[in-house]
């Protein structure tokens, strides 16, 4: 069975090169001192659209499997 030549324009998880723009533009944001007013920017507008919001992060909670085990924020297990 033959596979597919590698190439250095491969898009998807391998594509290396646009982990690194994405990593240094996310870094220079951090560091711009930005991110509050961005955050601000973000945050609803209006209570209906802070319902909506609330609504919709609901809807996604209700098809979860639950947090997964091995995230920092997942709640300490009983011994």
């Amino acid at each position: 069975m033959k596979t597919a030549p590698e190439s250095k324009n491969m898009q998807g998880e391998g594509d290396y090169q646009a982990n690194q723009r994405y990593t240094e533009s996310a870094q220079k944001f951090a560091k711009s001192g930005k991110v509050a007013e961005a955050a601000k920017n973000a945050s609803p507008g209006t209570p209906a659209e802070q319902a909506e919001l609330k609504r919709a992060e609901q809807a996604g909670a209700s098809h979860s499997k639950g947090e997964d085990p091995a995230s920092p924020r997942a709640p300490a297990r009983k011994p």
